[in-house]
């Protein structure tokens, strides 16, 4: 589920727009990042971070961010880690578990995503990829939000 600069036209053709992701346990969130990335088809690299937490827009309990954004926090933000050093095992998630993925500061927009499984074998074969699709690519930009789409 995603929030961000869609249309009335693009959500009325595209009620659910979701992507189903398997990702190792001994991979990173910059590595969740680049798969959703693909997933979506972005075109154009922004800022990231993942949130954790009820309150993950204005307080996230906690919060990883890209090492560029370190030089832009001031000491009272410091995150709970940098996105290419954080695992998925390090999260302890469990099914069910929710956190938020906030790509393009500017445009804002807003990934919902949901630990549907944690399997305790390693899968064989590359990682992480895309298993499933719902939905249109989103729109990355205003402009692109009211151009056609799929």
């Amino acid at each position: 589920i995603t929030e961000g600069p869609m249309t009335a036209a693009f959500l009325q053709q595209n009620p659910i727009v979701a992507r189903t992701i398997q990702i190792r346990s001994d991979q990173t969130l910059d590595q969740l990042h680049r798969v959703i990335f693909r997933a979506f088809e972005r075109d154009a690299p922004h800022m990231y971070e993942f949130r954790f937490g009820d309150k993950f827009k204005i307080a996230p309990e906690r919060r990883y961010v890209m090492a560029e954004a370190l030089e832009h926090l001031d000491r009272d933000e410091r995150p709970s880690g940098i996105t290419a050093k954080t695992t998925m095992a390090s999260l302890k998630l469990k099914p069910g578990d929710v956190f938020h993925y906030w790509f393009d500061f500017g445009d804002d927009w807003w990934h919902w995503i949901e630990a549907k499984a944690i399997d305790r074998t390693m899968p064989d074969g590359r990682f992480p990829k895309i298993v499933s699709r719902t939905g249109c690519p989103l729109p990355q930009s205003r402009i692109l939000a009211s151009e056609s789409f799929c």
